[in-house]
C-alpha cells in the first residue's frame, strides 16, 4: 500500500522540481535578463502552486526555493562601476493577489483599528536611496533582498531625486521605484527598432536595463522618473506610514500625490475601482496597488515571512483588454523580404496610449483565430509594449462581429500570393511560418531597410542618416542601395528640404568616418539574412577577407561555431548574386575594410582547440563575456548546459547547484578561474 502512496505522491513532487527550476529561470530572465518569459499573472499562478505543493509536502523544503527568496537583479560581482552594498533592512517583494475576496481575507486578519494606506503599485525598478547628514551617500537596487548594486551615478541623473536635503536625520533610507515615463519608453523602442535591435517588452524592462548601464550620459538622456513610497531608519519623524510620506513630500522627495489613507473594505475597494480607471491617464506604468499598515507598531508585530511583509499586499490589475473593430489587415515588408501582416484597429486606449495596430505575425496565426475585416476583436497589453489580438467577439448580442449578410465564402481570409510593394510572387521556404519577396534589390522596402541596417549604430555607425534621410534619398534616386552611399555629393544633399550645407558635411564625414569600421562589422553591415553581430565576429576570425568568404566552402562555414546548414546557405547565396558582388565591388573601391587589420583580435592559440566549455558562477579576474571571448580566441568551443561532450566547466563562485551535480554525475571535470588562465599562458 504505500508503495501506491509513493507513486501518487511522484508526480507531484517532480512538479515540485520543475516548477523550481522554470521559476528561477523566469526570475533570472525577468530580473537579470529584461527579456520576460512569463506574464506576471502567470508567475503568481505558478509560484503559488509552488506554494501549496510545498506545505503539503514539507520533507520537499528547500531553502533555495524562489517561494523562499525574492528574484536578483544583482549585477555580476566583477562588473565595472557597480559596489555591491549590504542593505541596512532586508528589501523584500510583496505578497500578491488579482483577487478583491483575498484582499477582504488579509484584512480581516489585521487588528480591528487598522488603518490601511493605499498607494498606486508602479512597474518598475526598486531602490534604496540611502541619506546621511542630508547628503545622498548609496542608491542600490533590491538585488536579491538581501544585497543590491550602488547605482548612485545613474540615480544623480533623476531631476525629481535631490542630492542634498536640508533639516533631515542624521541616517535614513527613502525606498521607492525608478520608472521610464510611457513618452521616453515610446521614443527609445522608436530609437532601437530604427537599429533594429531588440524592443523592450515594457517600461519596467527598459527602466531596469536603463539603471544598469555603466553610461549615466546615456541614462540623462532616456529620461527616468522616480515615486518613493517608504522611509526606514532611526528617530524618524511621526508614528505612521502616511505623515511620514508627507513629510518626505514637503522635504521635496518625488511622492505621489494618490497616497490614500484607507479606514474600510469599502473605501479600499472604491480606491482600487478609481484607479483601475484612471491609470490609464497616468504618464507612467502601473500595474496595481499596494496596501499597507499605517500603524507602524502594528507593521512590527504582524512581522515578515521569508520573503514578504505580512502587514503589506498587492492587488494586481487584470491584463487591459479592450474590444475594438479590426478595420483592415495590410501588409509590410522588412528588409529581409518578410512580409508581415498588421491589424489595422478603430483607436483604443491601453495602458496610458492609444492602439490603432497591431502585429498578426503570420498567416497561420491569423487563421488560427479565424480573423476576417470587420470583426469584433479583443486587444490586450498586459504589460507589454506590443498590442495583440487575443480573440474574435462573436457574441452577436452585444457586439455583433460580422455583418450577418456577409457570406463565409466572401468573408474568407486569404494571404497575398504577390509582394505587396514590387509585385513580385512571394516564396514560403520550408519550416517557416513567414511568407517572403525574392526580389531583393528591386524591392524598395527591403532596398531602404537593408541601407538603414547598413547605417545602424552597430554596424557602420554613419551619423546623420537616419531612417526619414534614407527615405527622402531614396525618393530622390540619390540612393538605390548601400553602396550609393559612398558616390553621394554635397551638392546633391545641400539641396534638399531640412538639409542644407551642415548637414551635408556631417553626412560626408559620417560616411568618410565609416571606412575605418573593421572587417567584422562590414560584413555585419552587408545584411546577409541570419549573420548576425555575434555570428559575423565568428566568421571573421575563420575568414580574415572577403575573398577568401566569398569562396568559402559549405563544410568549412559549418565547421564555425554556430554557423549551420541555413547561415551557410546564406551566406554562399549572397555572394552567388550578381548585383551583390557588384555592390561589394564598389564598396571595395570605396575604401571599406575588407579584411582583419592588425588591430583586430584575431585567433591566439589553438589551446583550447576541439573542447567544448561551461561558464557558470562569477568571477574575480575577468567578466563572463570576456572568458567566452577568451574562450573563442584560443580555438575552443562555449556551451550552455553540461552533457557528456563537454571537456571541463570554468567554474566561479556561486556555482549553478545543478550543473555542479549533472557535472559530478557525468563525471566532467572542474576548472577554476586561476587554472583556467594558466592554461593559456
Amino acid at each position: 500500500m504505500g508503495d501506491l502512496f509513493s507513486q501518487i505522491e511522484q508526480p507531484e513532487r517532480e512538479e515540485i522540481l520543475a516548477l523550481r527550476k522554470e521559476l528561477e529561470d523566469a526570475n533570472y530572465r525577468y530580473y537579470v535578463l529584461n527579456m520576460p518569459t512569463l506574464s506576471d499573472r502567470e508567475f503568481d499562478e505558478k509560484l503559488r502552486r509552488l506554494q501549496d505543493l510545498e506545505a503539503q509536502y514539507p520533507d520537499m523544503f528547500d531553502k533555495n526555493s524562489p517561494t523562499q527568496h525574492v528574484g536578483s537583479d544583482l549585477a555580476k560581482k566583477n562588473d565595472k562601476g557597480f559596489e555591491q552594498v549590504t542593505h541596512r533592512y532586508p528589501m523584500l517583494s510583496l505578497a500578491n493577489t488579482y483577487s478583491l475576496e483575498e484582499i477582504q481575507d488579509w484584512l480581516h486578519k489585521l487588528p480591528s483599528d487598522a488603518e490601511i494606506v493605499c498607494e498606486l503599485k508602479y512597474d518598475g525598478l526598486s531602490i534604496s536611496l540611502w541619506y546621511e547628514n542630508g547628503d545622498l551617500v548609496k542608491a542600490v537596487t533590491r538585488g536579491d533582498g538581501q544585497k543590491g548594486d550602488n547605482v548612485i551615478d545613474n540615480i544623480k541623473t533623476i531631476a525629481s531625486v535631490p542630492w542634498h536635503v536640508d533639516g533631515v536625520p542624521a541616517q535614513f533610507e527613502m525606498r521607492g521605484e525608478v520608472l521610464l515615463p510611457w513618452e521616453s519608453f515610446e521614443r527609445l523602442n522608436r530609437e532601437r527598432e530604427e537599429q533594429e535591435e531588440p524592443l523592450f517588452a515594457n517600461p519596467r524592462n527598459a527602466a531596469s536595463g536603463t539603471l544598469k548601464l555603466l553610461d549615466p550620459k546615456e541614462v540623462k538622456r532616456r529620461g527616468l522618473t522616480c515615486y518613493l513610497y517608504y522611509m526606514l531608519g532611526e528617530n524618524l519623524p511621526a508614528d505612521n506610514h502616511f505623515d511620514r510620506l508627507q513629510t518626505a513630500k514637503k522635504w521635496g522627495f518625488p511622492v505621489s500625490d494618490a497616497v490614500k489613507v484607507s479606514r474600510s473594505l469599502d473605501e479600499v475597494n472604491e480606491y482600487i475601482r478609481y484607479w483601475d480607471t484612471e491609470r490609464k491617464n497616468l504618464p507612467v506604468a502601473t500595474d496595481g496597488i499596494v496596501l499597507k499598515v499605517n500603524n507602524l507598531q502594528q507593521q512590527q508585530s504582524l512581522g515578515y515571512t521569508a520573503k514578504t511583509p505580512r502587514w503589506a499586499i498587492a492587488y494586481k490589475f487584470p491584463a487591459e483588454r479592450q474590444l475594438t473593430k479590426l478595420k483592415q489587415i495590410t501588409y509590410q515588408v522588412g528588409r529581409t523580404g518578410v512580409v508581415t501582416p498588421v491589424a489595422n484597429l478603430e483607436p483604443i486606449q491601453l495602458s496610458g496610449t492609444i492602439v490603432q495596430r497591431a502585429t498578426l505575425h503570420n498567416e497561420d496565426f491569423i487563421r488560427s483565430l479565424d480573423l476576417h475585416e470587420g470583426d469584433m476583436v479583443w486587444v490586450e497589453k498586459g504589460g507589454e509594449i506590443i498590442p495583440k489580438i487575443v480573440s474574435v467577439e462573436h457574441n452577436a448580442a452585444s457586439s455583433p462581429s460580422r455583418d450577418a449578410t456577409e457570406t463565409q465564402q466572401g468573408s474568407e481570409f486569404a494571404f497575398p500570393t504577390n509582394c505587396p510593394e514590387c509585385g513580385t510572387p512571394l516564396v514560403r521556404v520550408e519550416g517557416e511560418a513567414a511568407w517572403r519577396c525574392p526580389n531583393e534589390s528591386g524591392c524598395a522596402p527591403q532596398q531602404i531597410g537593408k541601407i538603414v541596417h547598413f547605417v545602424s549604430r552597430k554596424a557602420m555607425n554613419i551619423d546623420g542618416l537616419g531612417e526619414e534621410t534614407i527615405d527622402l534619398f531614396f525618393r530622390e534616386g540619390l540612393l538605390r542601395n548601400i553602396a550609393d552611399i559612398y558616390s553621394l555629393r554635397k551638392e546633391d544633399i545641400a539641396r534638399l528640404e531640412g538639409l542644407g550645407d551642415k548637414s551635408a558635411d556631417n553626412i560626408l564625414a559620417g560616411i568618410e568616418a565609416s571606412k575605418q569600421v573593421p572587417w567584422a562589422r562590414v560584413l555585419f553591415a552587408l545584411g546577409i539574412r541570419m549573420v548576425g553581430e555575434t555570428t559575423a565576429k565568428k566568421i571573421t576570425r575563420r575568414f580574415t577577407s572577403i575573398d577568401t568568404l566569398q569562396w568559402a566552402k559549405k563544410e568549412e562555414l559549418t565547421a564555425i561555431d554556430d554557423v549551420g546548414d541555413q547561415i551557410a546557405d546564406n551566406i554562399i547565396a549572397y555572394f552567388m548574386d550578381m548585383n551583390n558582388l557588384e555592390i561589394v565591388n564598389r564598396l571595395r573601391q570605396a575604401g571599406l575594410q575588407m579584411e582583419t587589420s592588425g588591430g583586430e583580435q584575431q585567433t591566439a592559440s589553438d589551446k583550447l582547440a576541439g573542447k567544448s566549455i561551461v561558464i557558470s558562477g562569477t568571477f574575480a579576474h575577468h567578466g563572463r563575456d570576456e572568458y567566452k571571448e577568451l574562450i573563442e580566441i584560443h580555438s575552443g568551443k562555449n556551451v550552455g548546459s553540461v552533457s557528456k561532450k563537454t571537456s571541463f566547466i570554468l567554474a566561479g563562485e556561486n556555482m549553478g547547484p545543478e550543473k555542479r551535480k549533472k557535472a559530478e554525475s557525468l563525471g566532467v571535470p572542474l576548472v577554476t578561474e586561476e587554472e583556467f588562465l594558466a592554461m593559456l599562458q
